[in-house]
């Protein structure tokens, strides 16, 4: 798609057309180079990220038979042995009570997690792993790192590092954008 836009761009200049955010374009049009780049750069963002994301699903799949979801289910679980309320898995996961359930169903009926009353709260659930729950999440788990390990590993020490600052510094600028307004 980059190279299209560049060739599509070179092709209206040849033509005697500016090149949309060039200096003197009309008002509609990008402002500057660096609100094109700032665009660039969003998209070069989810691009990695759908890459990375349709990588680990299909690893998933292949060697565990399970999806995306239930891992990151079992991860949540996972950091808490104590479980965790429905509700309380929903939030974590940032989908809804029915995703949760359907997914909760599925890793019940494969033994991989059990539902029990909550101690505090008689009207909840609380989801806990079982043992090969925790068995099988682990061993995900290592799989999950090494196929991460792998997809960074063109970068250098010092590249991730850099990466990850400047990420860190647009994650804390999008936070702070997104404050209420006192």
């Amino acid at each position: 798609v980059e190279g299209e836009q560049m060739g599509n761009q070179a092709t209206a200049t040849r033509r005697g057309r500016k090149r949309p955010g060039s200096r003197g374009s009309d008002p509609e049009t990008r402002r500057t180079d660096d609100h094109h780049e700032s665009v660039r750069l969003w998209l070069r963002l989810l691009t990695c990220t759908g890459m990375i994301e349709a990588r680990i699903r299909r690893s998933l799949m292949e060697r565990f038979e399970t999806t995306l979801p239930r891992f990151d289910l079992m991860a949540q679980l996972d950091r808490v042995p104590d479980g965790l309320k429905m509700s309380e898995l929903s939030r974590r996961m940032m989908v809804t009570g029915g995703n949760v359930t359907g997914i909760v169903d599925l890793l019940e009926a494969q033994k991989l997690v059990l539902r029990e009353p909550d101690r505090a709260d008689r009207r909840a659930l609380r989801v806990k792993l079982t043992a090969a729950g925790v068995r099988e999440f682990r061993l995900m788990a290592t799989e999950h790192e090494r196929w991460v390990i792998e997809m960074f590993d063109e970068l250098s020490h010092r590249e991730k590092s850099e990466l990850t600052r400047l990420l860190g510094k647009l994650k804390r600028h999008v936070a702070d954008r997104q404050a209420p307004a006192a």
